[in-house]
């Protein structure tokens, strides 16, 4: 199957070319500029490169979320676009499972960890087993104080992997307990891990793909705080 997958979901964007799961082709940018710049740009060069086009694949996927509100919506949005002019299907994946590919060692919990702000992460617990990754827990928004609490009862070490990862590690550190920091260069989102899960999803028509935010915006929170007064 040949799949491509877009990640916009944090402050790094890529877009990656997968056939029958094997990587052919990923562009990374982590420069701080707006996605809405990038990714698009970053896909047509990838496919240029490879002399692709769009209704070349079999599929679109995408991160659908958790991660930052507008990183989302562009990702999604791109991909929906991406989709709907080539005739193709599309599949939205959780941006923490995608990171959980990033590690294959079945010592470790895989602990994929988002800065959602306010002391909070966005966080899904998975393993490796059988050349597998198996989700341990569901996506979620939780607090340093729980997510290291989970650590301390764990049987296994924690592998921090995420844009939070830094953030969770030093949090741990301070709080005696001891994790491995994913190496620099695996330790964002990217899309390869976008692709590999998408090889396990079904994939739909584009206009049935939903972000997933996890909780509620800033200005959505004070639009209901406004209205409860």
């Amino acid at each position: 199957m040949k799949i491509l997958a877009l990640e916009s979901s944090a402050k790094a964007a890529s877009v990656a070319y997968l056939k029958d799961g094997e990587l052919m082709a990923q562009y990374y940018q982590a420069s701080g500029l707006t996605h809405s710049r990038t990714l698009l740009s970053m896909t047509e060069d990838m496919l240029k490169s490879l002399d692709m086009k769009v209704t070349d694949m079999d599929g679109i996927a995408v991160a659908k979320g958790p991660g930052s509100f507008t990183g989302i919506r562009i990702g999604v949005a791109a991909a929906k676009g991406l989709a709907w002019g080539a005739d193709k299907p599309i599949c939205g994946v959780s941006t923490l499972e995608a990171m959980a590919h990033h590690c294959c060692d079945e010592s470790f919990v895989i602990c994929p960890v988002m800065d959602a702000r306010r002391s909070e992460v966005y966080n899904g617990l998975f393993k490796y087993e059988n050349g597998n990754i198996v989700r341990l827990t569901e996506d979620r928004a939780i607090s340093l104080k729980e997510l290291s609490e989970d650590a301390k009862n764990s049987e296994k070490l924690f592998f921090l992997v995420g844009d939070g990862a830094i953030l969770c590690y030093n949090y741990f550190l301070d709080n005696g307990i001891d994790a491995v920091l994913a190496p620099g260069n695996v330790r964002l989102q990217s899309a390869w891990g976008v692709g590999k899960t998408a090889e396990n999803c079904e994939f739909t028509d584009p206009g049935d793909l939903i972000p997933n935010y996890l909780r509620l915006s800033q200005a959505e929170r004070e639009r209901l705080e406004k209205q409860a007064k």
